[in-house]
């Protein structure tokens, strides 16, 4: 094996398809994305240079600053809320289901595989208020209290879409999180339980900082998923009502393909681009400077 990553031949040979794959699929349309941040217009009505332009539109345009907002809003509850829910059902699963997890792990993960669109229009009929009632207005109304139009008003459909993605993807994070509880040696745990460490301060103390690197890993992976957020908005509210949940991959969708604005909208990616990196990298830094202080 030393010998084989010694070569540098072997090393071109083993690397170079898959690599030459990633600069294909990855790399050149990134790249060609950042050259259409210069110009302006689209391949039907022709490129005009724009120089840093559009920039400067990015800085000072109301809808790009309420798209981020929501987009930042989003990913703040959607995350804690996928993270929050996924490391409950963790430690559920290790250590009260145990060997008998294995069923309702499959359950819970069951709405990972189903497609967005079925679940959008799940929960449009779950939420519905007109023409018909659907069954949480229903309930509400059985307890005394008025339905609810959950998609009338930006705050409701909010309520809704956090609901819907937290419920879509707890399964995933549960499972990815267990992965990590199992890693935790079972001594290290009977100690701490004959120390006199049991439910919660055994969570707090012995679980949690053992786990942190597989949740770090999995607040990461669910930020960047966030703040991409694009299908299931699109599939339940399309972005409204109007524009109120309209984050930014869906504000650079109709500015690239409804308003033909090429350029404009390869700046709002790029943008998105450079919040997902800062982001990464602020928990990465916050993280490590946990592990030194600790």
């Amino acid at each position: 094996m030393n010998r084989v990553l010694g070569d540098k031949r072997a090393i071109l040979v083993l690397l170079g398809p898959a690599l030459l794959v990633y600069s294909l699929v990855m790399l050149a349309p990134m790249l060609w994305s950042l050259g259409y941040t210069m110009f302006s217009g689209s391949v039907i009505t022709g490129f005009s240079w724009a120089g840093t332009k559009n920039f400067s539109t990015l800085l000072h345009d109301p809808a790009a600053r309420a798209a981020l907002v929501f987009t930042l809003k989003y990913a703040v509850v959607v995350t804690v809320g996928q993270v929050a829910v996924g490391y409950l059902l963790s430690l559920l699963y290790v250590f009260f289901l145990r060997r008998a997890s294995g069923l309702i792990r499959t359950l819970v993960f069951f709405p990972v595989v189903l497609p967005t669109v079925a679940v959008a229009l799940l929960f449009q009929k779950f939420f519905e208020f007109a023409p018909q009632t659907g069954p949480v207005n229903s309930l509400l109304e059985a307890l005394g209290m008025h339905g609810v139009d959950w998609f009338g008003s930006a705050g409701t459909a909010f309520v809704v879409i956090a609901v819907m993605d937290i419920w879509r993807s707890m399964g995933f994070y549960a499972v990815l999180l267990y992965a990590g509880l199992v890693d935790i040696p079972e001594e290290v745990l009977e100690s701490a339980r004959i120390d006199g460490a049991s439910g919660t301060r055994l969570v707090r103390s012995i679980v949690l900082p053992l786990s942190l690197p597989v949740l770090v890993s999995s607040i990461i992976f669910s930020i960047n998923g966030t703040l991409k957020v694009f299908d299931s908005i699109y599939a339940l509210t399309g972005g409204g009502p109007g524009s109120g949940s309209t984050p930014l991959t869906l504000l650079m969708y109709r500015t690239s393909f409804f308003y033909g604005d090429y350029g404009y909208g390869a700046t709002i990616a790029f943008g998105l681009t450079l919040l997902s990196l800062v982001v990464t990298l602020f928990i990465f830094r916050a993280n490590r400077r946990d592990v030194t202080e600790a």
